[in-house]
């Protein structure tokens, strides 16, 4: 039997920065996601940009990576009347 990498893991080496992603990974608590773009990937942590900040994720608590759409387009703000 050969040792493989996990998808998710090939996805993220292969994946060009600035892809929308999502990112499924373990805490404490159990399990959540970091949607956004990632904007780095190194050996050891993904990052990606969420709407509120810069999420670092350890690759080692990753269970599931994948792209998904771009966002669709925000709502016009309502007139007030």
């Amino acid at each position: 039997m050969t040792s493989q990498a996990p998808d998710f893991r090939q996805f993220l080496d292969n994946a060009p920065l600035g892809t929308r992603v999502v990112v499924r990974y373990r805490i404490p608590e159990g399990l959540t996601d970091a949607l956004g773009d990632l904007v780095g990937i190194t050996a050891a942590e993904c990052t990606v940009r969420t709407r509120r900040a810069d999420v670092v994720i350890p690759l080692a608590m990753v269970v599931a990576a994948k792209p998904v759409p771009p966002p669709p387009p925000r709502r016009a703000a309502r007139a007030a009347g």
